[in-house]
């Protein structure tokens, strides 16, 4: 409405005007952010008095709520004014919007050149350059922070390059996906689908693929297709599969592109977008099955929190896991964990912690913890453990003190999945995390599910997770 000029004003403070003027005045601050409805003329005035005033604060602006802008003899008033701060109006109510600009993080943008100098010669004058030069060349950081992980992740991905087939070429988030995965440059791309369809996606979706970059398949057109369900049919003819199934069955983008990565044809399949897990998984536990050492398919999420990566198993596969299954999804999850650089401090997770609590599922939790110390003693490993005590570490010193897991785990393990599931969405969604996966542990080569409401992001990350988990088979 007004100073559209200085809406580059610093706010070093904000607060509600609803009291009256007088009282309201002395909760004024230097550069001050007034938040009053749009009819409170006295706290407009007041404050814009208060800003003109040698005996009052700086006023940086001013956000009228409720939709209401002030009656056109305040607006005339205003106006007349030598010097006016930005005020704007907004169509949230007083409560909303100032909880949305409490949540608002402070930074510092290209184009703030004052706060850029301002910086620059504060640290300079407090800071000592070759103390803090030396201090950096020698750190060595400890646990894995999100920027790190994500960034490690590119990185080892691009280091050994894996080939990834991605069945759903019908699907725009995988188009769109397989897009920017060539411009990064980080792993070779397979797609599933009719190469006229998928030309005709690319150009309503107005992004760039490089066809002559990516592999595009139409399963009865291929030079493998009789292959494929000749070595299907082989596999599954004891099973009472005919040939003529195995051919249908290799019409199917999942079947194929799973038996593609059996044969060698590609290093890993990404799927899920447009199919239920069930459709993804099916076909690999049928023929790629499962490693010599296990008897379970699990899965883990990677919980980037603000701080921490954190292992989260298993949130998606395994309802009701017995205390051996549960056992050995700690121990893949802990593999895994140590795979991408996060060191496995185990905590298997239940209502209750150490030896106080009752119960058939408390009992579970304990026996599982019990055989994963018998089977790997060099994991570090607490349970039964409540989440609480799991990751807050003056909870975790209170409850278990001699604990070398409690208040500071990585790797957790729900003990079934409605417990696990719900837990990582409620993470994910009451803390902003990004939530990585599922990434699927147990089989011989990397199939990896996607949630039917996945984002591009989580397509590409589960990409490059899976060109990850390759390199290791």
């Amino acid at each position: 409405m007004f100073g559209g000029n200085y809406l580059n004003n610093e706010i070093g403070h904000f607060s509600v005007g609803a009291m009256q003027l007088h009282n309201y005045l002395v909760h004024l601050h230097d550069n001050a952010l007034v938040i009053t409805p749009g009819d409170r003329s006295d706290i407009i005035l007041g404050a814009l008095q208060a800003n003109e005033s040698a005996n009052y604060p700086t006023i940086s602006g001013i956000i009228l709520t409720g939709n209401i802008v002030p009656e056109e003899s305040i607006l005339k008033l205003i106006e007349g004014l030598s010097a006016i701060v930005p005020i704007i109006a907004v169509d949230g109510g007083t409560y909303h919007i100032t909880n949305k600009i409490g949540k608002i993080k402070s930074e510092i943008y290209a184009n703030n050149t004052h706060k850029i100098e301002t910086s620059i010669s504060t640290f300079e004058k407090y800071v000592d350059n070759d103390a803090l030069s030396e201090r950096l060349i020698t750190f060595e950081a400890e646990g894995m922070t999100p920027k790190m992980f994500q960034y490690n992740m590119v990185k080892r991905a691009k280091q050994h390059r894996k080939h990834i087939v991605l069945p759903e070429g019908n699907d725009d988030r995988i188009i769109i996906a397989a897009s920017r995965l060539l411009d990064m440059d980080v792993v070779d791309i397979s797609i599933i689908g009719d190469k006229k369809q998928i030309e005709n996606k690319v150009t309503e979706l107005g992004i760039t693929l490089d066809f002559s970059k990516v592999n595009i398949i139409n399963p009865i057109e291929s030079e493998f297709y009789e292959d494929y369900a000749n070595t299907y049919y082989e596999l599954r003819k004891a099973k009472n599969v005919s040939i003529t199934m195995a051919r249908d069955l290799m019409e199917d983008v999942s079947y194929f592109g799973t038996m593609m990565v059996y044969k060698g044809h590609a290093d890993g399949m990404v799927s899920g977008a447009a199919h239920t897990t069930q459709h993804t998984i099916l076909p690999a536990l049928q023929f790629i099955k499962t490693k010599p050492n296990s008897s379970v398919v699990s899965s883990v999420f990677f919980m980037c929190l603000e701080d921490r990566v954190s292992v989260f198993g298993d949130c998606a596969i395994n309802p009701n896991p017995t205390a051996e299954q549960l056992a050995e999804i700690a121990i893949s999850s802990a593999e895994s964990s140590a795979a991408f650089g996060i060191e496995p401090k185990i905590a298997m997770l239940s209502y209750s912690s150490g030896s106080s609590g009752k119960g058939d599922e408390v009992d579970k939790v304990r026996a599982a913890t019990a055989i994963v110390k018998a089977k790997r003693p060099d994991l570090k490993i607490e349970g039964p453990i409540q989440y609480d005590a799991a990751v807050d570490l003056s909870v975790g010193r209170s409850k278990m003190p001699d604990s070398e897991v409690a208040g500071q785990a990585s790797v957790l393990i729900f003990p079934d999945l409605n417990t696990g599931n719900n837990t990582y969405k409620a993470v994910q969604r009451e803390t902003g995390a990004l939530a990585i996966g599922p990434m699927l542990q147990g089989l011989n080569k990397p199939v990896n599910d996607l949630s039917r409401g996945c984002t591009v992001d989580d397509i590409i990350n589960t990409v490059v997770i899976t060109a990850i988990q390759a390199q290791g088979m």
